[in-house]
This record gives C-alpha cells, sequence and structure tokens, in this order.
C-alpha cells in the first residue's frame, strides 16, 4: 500500500477496507491480509517470541496488534502506540435465534452496544461473525442481505410522530428473514457458509448483524461520506495506513486496535484487559529488557488513541460548547474532557499539535457542553492500565452509533497523515 495522493483515494479505499469488514473478526483478518501484503509478519502468542527488527503483527479473537521495531532496542527506546477498535453497535445472535410467531421466522438478537436502535429500522442486514466447530475450528461467515427490522406502519401508529418512537428491545427489534417455512434454521445457513453439516454442528458463534448497503460518497460537491461501523473502522483504517507507510524511526511503533470498546472493553481482546501490556512486555523481553527497564520504556512512551469525535449537527448546535464547534472537513479532532473522560493533558496536547503541524494538516478541539455528559473512550483505560501518557484524538463525525454513519472526506485522510507523522517522530 502507498501513500494516498488525495483525501478521496484514501475515503475510496476506507469504502472498501468497511465493506470487507462487518465485524470485528473480518476486520481483523483485512488488517492481517494488508499487513502480510506489506511485509509484516505474524507472532502467535504459543510462540517464542521473534524479536527481528521489522514488522509483526499478533491476532487475539476480534483484536490484533501491529509493530515495527528498529534496528537496536534498549530500555532507552519508546513506544509509539496508536490505538482504536474494531467493534461497533449492532445486533448480536442470540444462542438460539430461531423463532417463529404468527408464521414469520424470525431472528433472535441482543442489543450489543449504544446503538441508535431506529437507524436500525427498514434496513436490509446480513450477518457477519465467527462460529466454532466442536473441533474448535474457528471459520469466518458473512451472509448477504437476508433479514430486516420493518417498522410499523403509521396506520397502526397514530401517535409516532407526536409522541416519538418507542421501541421494546425484546419485543421490536426481531428481525424477519423468512415465512412460512418453520423448517428453517439460521444456524443451519451460517454452518452451510462455514463448510459444516448442520447448525447442529457449530459449538459457539460470535455473530452480528451489518447493514449491507455499500459506503457512498456524497454532496454537493462529493465531500461527504456515509457507511456503517465507521466508528470506528475510520481509525483502525487510518492507522493501518499509517503505520505501513511509515518510516522506521528509532521507536517501537505500535498499532493496538481492540475489539469490545462499545460495551466497555473489560474483555481478553479490550482495552482493558492484559492483550497490549503483554505485548510491549514481551517485545522488552526478547531484547533482554525486564522489571525497571520495561517501566523505563512506558516512562519514555506515548499513545494516541483514536476514535471518532461528535462533529457539529447544525440541527442541534446548542448541544455543543459555543467556543468549540468542530467541523467535518475542517481537521482531526483534539478530544478533551476535565473529568478524564478523555485522557488528553496539556503535554499531550502539545504531542498531537507537533504532528499535526509535522503532517500539515489542521486540527480542531472537542469539549463538551457543560450541561451535557460527556462520552468515553479506550483512551483513559490505555493510561491507567500502563502509565503510558495517552491522548484523545479522532476524525468528526455524525450519527454515531447509528447504523450508518456520516463523515467528511478529508478528515480520516488527514487524520491518517497526523498519525504517520506521530510515528515518525514528530
Amino acid at each position: 500500500m502507498a501513500t494516498f495522493s488525495s483525501a478521496r483515494d484514501h475515503t475510496g479505499d476506507l469504502g472498501a477496507f468497511v465493506a470487507s469488514s462487518p465485524s470485528s473478526y473480518h476486520a481483523v483478518q483485512e488488517v492481517a491480509d494488508q499487513l502480510r501484503a506489506s511485509g509484516f509478519t505474524e507472532q502467535r502468542e504459543i510462540e517464542v517470541w521473534d524479536g527481528s527488527a521489522g514488522g509483526h503483527f499478533l491476532i487475539r479473537d476480534g483484536a490484533i496488534i501491529a509493530w515495527r521495531t528498529p534496528a537496536e532496542v534498549t530500555a532507552e527506546t519508546a513506544f509509539r502506540i496508536v490505538g482504536s477498535h474494531t467493534d461497533s453497535p449492532a445486533f448480536k445472535l442470540k444462542p438460539r435465534p430461531d423463532r417463529s410467531s404468527v408464521g414469520w421466522q424470525q431472528v433472535g438478537v441482543e442489543v450489543y452496544g449504544g446503538m441508535l436502535t431506529n437507524s436500525w429500522l427498514d434496513r436490509e442486514l446480513g450477518l457477519a461473525g465467527r462460529i466454532v466447530g466442536l473441533d474448535g475450528e474457528e471459520r469466518l461467515v458473512r451472509t448477504g442481505a437476508v433479514m430486516r427490522v420493518p417498522q410499523l406502519a403509521i396506520h397502526l401508529d397514530r401517535t409516532v410522530n407526536s409522541e416519538g418512537l418507542k421501541l421494546d428491545p425484546q419485543q421490536h427489534l426481531a428481525p424477519v428473514w423468512s415465512i412460512g417455512h418453520p423448517d428453517r434454521s439460521v444456524l443451519d445457513l451460517l454452518a452451510e457458509i462455514g463448510g459444516l453439516d448442520s447448525g447442529a454442528d457449530i459449538a459457539g458463534h460470535d455473530v452480528f448483524a451489518y447493514d449491507t448497503q455499500s459506503a457512498r460518497a456524497f454532496g454537493s460537491d462529493l465531500e461527504f461520506m456515509a457507511a456503517g461501523r465507521l466508528d470506528n473502522l475510520m481509525s483502525v483504517h487510518a492507522s493501518l495506513v499509517a503505520l505501513i507507510d511509515a518510516e522506521a524511526g528509532p521507536d517501537i511503533q505500535v498499532l493496538a486496535a481492540f475489539d469490545h470498546e462499545e460495551v466497555g472493553s473489560a474483555s481478553t481482546s479490550g482495552a482493558s484487559g492484559p492483550f497490549l501490556h503483554h505485548v510491549l512486555q514481551r517485545i522488552a523481553a526478547a531484547h533482554g529488557i525486564y522489571d525497571d527497564a520495561v517501566l523505563q520504556m512506558f516512562a519514555r512512551s506515548s499513545c494516541l488513541s483514536a476514535d471518532g469525535a461528535h462533529g457539529l449537527h447544525p440541527n442541534y448546535a446548542n448541544r455543543h460548547d459555543p467556543d468549540h464547534l468542530p467541523l467535518l472537513n475542517a481537521g482531526p479532532v483534539l478530544k478533551l474532557n476535565a473529568n478524564q473522560r478523555y485522557a488528553t493533558d496539556a503535554v499531550g496536547s502539545a504531542l498531537w499539535r507537533r504532528a499535526c503541524q509535522a503532517a500539515e494538516v489542521p486540527c480542531q478541539e472537542f469539549v463538551s457542553n457543560n450541561a451535557m455528559p460527556c462520552g468515553s473512550t479506550i483512551g483513559p483505560l490505555t493510561s491507567t492500565r500502563l502509565g503510558i501518557r495517552t491522548v484523545d484524538v479522532g476524525a468528526p463525525m455524525l450519527s454515531m452509533h447509528s447504523a450508518r454513519e456520516m463523515c467528511g472526506v478529508d478528515d480520516p485522510y488527514w487524520l491518517s497523515l497526523a498519525l504517520r507523522a506521530y510515528w515518525q517522530g514528530a
């Protein structure tokens, strides 16, 4: 992969990346494939650590960590980390997903993460994720458009516009996928795709719904892009492009794309788990660096937590702080919060501004309206767990946590350029 010469080329590739990544497991596979094609080698956790110079990556379930090691690593070497996440709010398949109601065949799902549930109505949805056979082998599966959550007609709910749409997650959000065929099984369909004889051969599954509509540029000058899972595949893709394009430097360049951010990150593959800590420790140990010397490395290190940022919504401008109004296509965003919902401090702010300056990209700030609570990211989790200075940044977007989100064409490109400048020592 070469550096994209324009924002439109970058965003076009982002659309293809999203299309290849309907679940966190598919996203990890796509990242791994692109890293392999760029000369990175895979490290398995159960094998002796490869401390050679160059690019490496390690997969753990729906998360991936990649790194580029310089020729010499000592206790004076720093880690330069960019963190993101592979998951998005969605419906997750229940263990026994087949259900019927008044002649309809429906799909039993749970709500995963803080989704805008109304945005999932009246969309043709597919299923994607992993299934595990009785032999323990994992298989990635993906369907086309097989189901839909149809909204009730206004004639049967005359109050919907005056009193608001109210959706009960158990009663109103079960997708339909067939009618008059009670013998059809969702698990049988997934088993067939995964090369198993029947759904009875699936011993476990992590399968999610996704919007099958492809990414699309729009606007008077095609200056916007709409797609599913931009939060946070936009940052995963930007960091992937930046890492592949970055020149090797004296520090260890690390890409960490975690799973389960949307549900709290408390998992073996989430930012609150030990995954990143273990990888950094094993990198250091491969070069004979242990204990106090590892903490010396951490003290020299930094992390950019790259996640979606709230762009100014013209119909709800009063929801923003009036002096901090990040716009789409006006540059990546530095995110700050006095209550540490974001990990950015003054030193981290300066670090990020140096990276943007070196990359010759604009920079905006987001701070929440005092009357509104602020969301959070993996930034505070990373800084708390590792004691590494962390800065929260991201590209501005609208419709965050919708089934179909929106960003500007320029911002993901600028974000990637700034991340590359950071990795190269800015």
